[in-house]
C-alpha cells in the first residue's frame, strides 16, 4: 500500500469519526426528551449504534496508524472531538 493511500484512507476515517460525533451528539441532546417510550427506545437504539460505530472505526484508524510515528496533532484533536 503506498503511502499516499494510506494517508488518504486514514484522513478518510477521521471524517467518518468526525461525521459519527456530530450524529452522537444531536441523539445525545434528544435522549428522553419525548413522552413516548417507544420514540425515547428507538434514541437510545440509534445513540448506541453510532457510539459503537465511532468505537470500531477508532480501532480501524488505531491498526492503519504505523507504529513509529507519534500520534500527530492533527489525529489528536479528531480523536478528542469525537469524545474517544
Amino acid at each position: 500500500m503506498s503511502d499516499d493511500y494510506a494517508r488518504g484512507k486514514r484522513d478518510g476515517l477521521r471524517l467518518a469519526l468526525a461525521v459519527l460525533a456530530a450524529e452522537e451528539a444531536k441523539w445525545a441532546a434528544l435522549l428522553g426528551e419525548s413522552s413516548s417510550w417507544r420514540t425515547n427506545g428507538i434514541r437510545q437504539v440509534r445513540h448506541k449504534t453510532l457510539q459503537v460505530a465511532q468505537t470500531r472505526l477508532q480501532t480501524v484508524l488505531n491498526r492503519l496508524t504505523p507504529k513509529d510515528e507519534a500520534m500527530s496533532e492533527e489525529l489528536a484533536a479528531a480523536i478528542a472531538d469525537a469524545g474517544l
